[in-house]
């Protein structure tokens, strides 16, 4: 028999992809579309659901035509995708009442901060790990629900759905509107980022629901990361292809990096960076305003992780390019910064939508700090890569304060997404961060994470174990600046940061 092959759907900011994999984690083929982006006023970000959809079947038929493989020897499907984007949709016609509201979003910032006045925080942050902040999902349904005309009625009267971009995907691959056993499920991770989820008792939680005023007949059933999510409607696909794993895109690079141990950790740099550390079944709550988040499900077997979250990373380099006019795409501006002066101490904050961890300050705004007479677009340059190394090293300093048995002296980095293309930045990361840094040779972790859970609740591996086996090789760098200059770069850092707070 033809060796098992598992695809990846891969929905993301700004892109939505599939890779086919072989049972030993290695890409065969990839196909992607881009993603529009819509913003309807200052802070405000969404998506079209419904072209979303569209792109997914496309790359999913089209990965498998690249391969030359019949669609017979594909044995799951696992997606992945961007956690917090939530959209709400029609049971009946299947059409989303709004656009989906994006992660970066921060229309509901007034809401949080009139919960946080009100002495709620304590009790989201027991409850579901979180933060009060307009990142998650709750506040952005309950948003829908209140400014869509007859919206919050007819959630009421059971006619909507909701649903974070995994479980919209899964509903519309499974039949939609037109199959009465099309699976409205979610996996555990997605369902932690939410702030409706009780991440202890693993199941909705009404408190939260009525704090938020979401209905919580709206959310979909959770479901383990590596199991039964229905099969695709035949129509789409040539035949129904079991749907086997799924996991949010940081859990799902987690496993595609084999972080399944405590104390393991990866950073992935796409848009944002995301930094999530394994602490296994403990689920520690952060003093350091980290988030405690489900890292993985499977088998009814719940690990948590520690996680901090940057905004803005790789969209820096891309500010760069679109805003100051640099040429050349990412590279020409990689080029510029290694170019650039060190001595002259310039900052760049990139608070273009607030600050996440370990900060969470929605109204900071971006700032340059340390502009002199002799700088220019090279040492800025230079500070737009910085700006993600040293935000990792904030993150770092907080999961070392909240994990301490877990996180160890010798531990080390493992990271992906666009910016870890770069080896420049690889070593610069190291250099100001003070912690190795493994950069993994293949670096679509996401997808493959997502392929592994799927390989897993497909039979395909024993067991999560052996399915991270197939992680990708990495290229280890060491720290090579030596600590006075590096604590210099930090001080610095959190100068221009205490600058930048509440701008807004």
């Amino acid at each position: 028999m033809a060796e098992p092959l598992i695809l990846a759907l891969d929905q993301g900011t700004t892109s939505t992809r599939a890779i086919l994999f072989d049972a030993k984690g290695r890409a065969l083929a990839e196909a992607g579309r881009p993603l529009e982006q819509f913003y309807p006023a200052d802070g405000w970000v969404e998506h079209d659901a419904e072209d979303i959809f569209r792109a997914s079947v496309e790359v999913l038929r089209e990965v498998v035509a690249k391969a030359a493989r019949p669609m017979s020897e594909v044995a799951a499907i696992g997606v992945t995708n961007q956690r917090e984007t939530v959209v709400v949709w029609d049971r009946k016609s299947g059409v989303p009442i709004h656009r989906a509201i994006v992660w970066q979003d921060r229309r509901t910032a007034d809401v949080c901060d009139n919960l946080r006045a009100a002495g709620r925080e304590a009790e989201v942050t027991e409850i579901s790990g979180l933060l009060l902040d307009p990142y998650f999902s709750g506040t952005k349904i309950a948003w829908l629900l209140d400014h869509v005309a007859g919206a919050r009625a007819r959630a009421e009267a059971g006619e909507l759905m909701a649903g974070t971009i995994d479980a919209w995907a899964i509903w519309k691959l499974t039949g939609g509107p037109d199959n009465p056993r099309a699976t409205h499920a979610t996996d555990a991770t997605n369902a932690s980022r939410t702030l409706l989820f009780d991440i202890r008792k693993q199941a909705w939680s009404p408190a939260m629901g009525e704090m938020l005023d979401v209905p919580l007949s709206l959310m979909p059933q959770v479901r383990d990361c590596a199991g039964d999510y229905g099969e695709t409607d035949a129509g789409l696909l040539g035949r129904a292809i079991p749907i086997r794993g799924v996991a949010g895109d940081q859990q799902a690079a987690l496993m595609g990096q084999g972080c399944i141990r405590p104390g393991e950790m990866k950073a992935t740099y796409g848009t944002g960076c995301f930094m999530l550390l394994n602490t296994g079944e403990t689920a520690p709550f952060s003093k350091a305003r980290l988030l405690t988040t489900v890292a993985a499900r499977v088998g009814g077997k719940t690990t948590f992780a520690l996680e901090g979250a940057i905004f803005i990373a790789g969209a820096a380099i891309q500010w760069m390019e679109e805003g100051l006019r640099v040429g050349g795409g990412p590279r020409g501006v990689e080029k510029l910064a290694m170019e650039a002066r060190d001595d002259l101490g310039v900052v760049l904050v990139p608070a273009f939508t607030g600050l996440g961890a370990p900060w969470w300050d929605a109204g900071a705004r971006g700032a340059i700090v340390g502009l002199t007479r002799d700088a220019g677009l090279a040492e800025i340059s230079r500070a737009a890569f910085d700006a993600s190394a040293l935000q990792t090293r904030d993150l770092i300093e907080a999961m070392r304060a909240d994990a301490p048995q877990a996180f160890h002296d010798k531990v080390e980095i493992r990271i992906d997404g666009g910016m870890s293309r770069s080896l420049w930045f690889s070593q610069r990361l190291a250099d100001l961060t003070g912690v190795s840094v493994g950069r993994a040779a293949f670096g679509e972790t996401t997808a493959l994470g997502a392929a592994l859970f799927a390989g897993v609740g497909a039979g395909v591996y024993r067991d999560v174990e052996e399915a991270a086996g197939s992680r990708p090789e990495t290229d280890v760098y060491s720290p090579a600046m030596d600590r006075p200059r590096r604590e210099a770069a930090y001080a610095r850092w959190l100068d221009a940061v205490a600058r930048t707070r509440s701008l807004a």
